[in-house]
């Protein structure tokens, strides 16, 4: 008997010394891949190389239209014989006018294929001639019929990509229904009884719009797992991919909440679809004009929906863009009325009433905020000491890092994490935490998120096993 007691001790011992020693492992890698960061801070290419390199977790506010590089989009035009605006450099449908020549053009003649890259994103932004806000979202337009065209070849792009830079889940922003519903809303017309409203779009065919949208999804999701999934074994096969249902604040008040209508209701019932955003420039007129009304519609579908996830553009916004009684509420009604669970961007939050409160309350709610670097400096002229991401993480709000247009904006995450980095000095912990939040705070199922926090542990296990 005291043999066997002698025993059990010893290989409790034996255990408990060996957890001891694995976790001082640990502990020492991590440390030590905190002080190489902090030895390369100042080293660009070294900073990128290892940015590039460590474990990401989840994009969660990845615009798909404007993922796609300008380079992809004439290749689509070429291949579908559109045509190239020569005053707009837009995309334009066949068959081309006198002022119009085929896109396909383009990959014999080296200026135009340049001048449509420029146009088509942010390189080469001539802001004497254009700002970066009125560049930037002008983009959407041009490259509008070629993006239509093959969305699941877009979808493999961006994820492929992410794959690429240490990335294992992405939320994509799109509409499956191709803004059917908000045609059917035009056609209903306004009800200040949102109920009413809802009833009548139900009974007049926006649940066969719905259907049919997840059917269009089911094709689109197939074809890009498959073109993922070429080389089996690849990093790309494994990215899992969500859908973020995207409404068009610039469109009329009916067809606003029946774009919404619709989301909520295919997110309610289809799993690839994990949340609801509204899009198009915040400081839009009727954006402007019908926010609360928009947040209003929002509450109430969050009353009848509430397992549907809510993540809403707010405080996209900077000082001069718009009047300033135009700062001073629209993160707020994001978060008291609207129910909001992450608020992407949030600039604008120091120009709102009481920030501070806002902070505190936003901290204690656990609303995260998708941060995008990139295109908050060129859009919004917002960089340096002017953006707010310090004050929200000493605040304790949770933060992600996030691209938003990386096509549009020449970057790409590993980019973004860069000007983290250098612009804000974030330490390895805030970085890895941030990643951590990426996944933590995502709107993937309970265990796909317990399946890929396993997998990101283990991530950083092997990247911080080189230093």
């Amino acid at each position: 008997m005291k043999t066997h007691l002698f025993l059990l001790a010893l290989l409790l011992n034996f255990g408990l010394a060996g957890s001891a020693s694995a976790q001082s492992t640990t502990t020492g890698n991590e440390q030590r891949t905190a002080a190489h960061l902090k030895s390369i801070h100042n080293r660009p290419l070294m900073l990128a190389a290892f940015l590039q390199q460590m474990p990401k977790g989840g994009d969660l506010h990845n615009h798909l239209t404007g993922a796609v590089y300008a380079e992809t989009y004439i290749q689509t035009a070429a291949r579908e014989g559109l045509c190239v605006d020569l005053q707009s450099m837009a995309f334009t449908a066949a068959p081309c006018s006198e002022t119009q020549i085929p896109a396909a053009r383009a990959l014999q003649d080296s200026v135009l294929y340049r001048e449509l890259i420029d146009s088509l994103s942010m390189r080469q932004l001539r802001p004497a001639a254009e700002s970066g806000h009125d560049h930037f979202f002008s983009t959407f337009g041009k490259f509008r019929l070629a993006a239509r065209v093959h969305p699941a070849e877009m979808i493999a792009e961006v994820a492929a990509r992410a794959a690429a830079e240490n990335e294992s889940y992405l939320e994509l922003f799109l509409n499956p229904d191709h803004a059917a519903s908000a045609q059917l809303g035009a056609k209903l017309g306004w009800d200040n009884n949102f109920a009413a409203m809802r009833d009548r779009l139900l009974a007049n065919g926006l649940r066969d719009i719905v259907t049919s949208a997840a059917q269009s999804l089911d094709r689109t999701d197939a074809d890009a797992r498959k073109l993922l999934c070429a080389t089996p074994e690849g990093p790309a096969c494994k990215m899992e991919v969500r859908y973020i249902y995207e409404v068009y604040r610039e469109f009329s008040k009916e067809q606003f909440f029946a774009l919404t209508l619709a989301g909520f209701e295919m997110a309610s019932s289809d799993p690839r679809v994990v949340a609801v955003n509204p899009v198009m420039p915040e400081d839009g007129f009727v954006s402007m004009r019908d926010y609360e009304l928009h947040m209003r519609i929002f509450e109430f579908l969050h009353k009848t929906y509430p397992g549907v996830h809510i993540s809403l553009h707010a405080g996209e916004l900077a000082p001069g863009l718009v009047p300033p009684e135009g700062l001073k509420s629209h993160i707020r009604q994001a978060v008291e009325i609207a129910h909001a669970e992450r608020i992407g961007h949030g600039v604008d939050i120091f120009y709102e009433d009481h920030p501070l409160d806002l902070l505190k309350e936003m901290a204690q709610k656990k609303v995260v905020v998708e941060i995008c670097l990139s295109s908050n400096d060129q859009i919004l002229g917002i960089r340096g000491d002017q953006h707010p991401l310090p004050e929200y993480l000493r605040a304790g709000v949770p933060v992600v890092i996030a691209s938003d247009d990386e096509g549009v904006a020449r970057s790409n995450l590993t980019r973004e994490f860069q000007r983290a980095v250098t612009d804000y000095d974030l330490s390895y912990a805030q970085l890895k935490q941030t990643v951590r939040n990426s996944i933590v705070y995502s709107f993937a199922d309970k265990n796909t998120r317990e399946g890929l926090l396993k997998d990101l542990e283990e991530r950083f296990r092997v990247f911080e096993g080189q230093f």
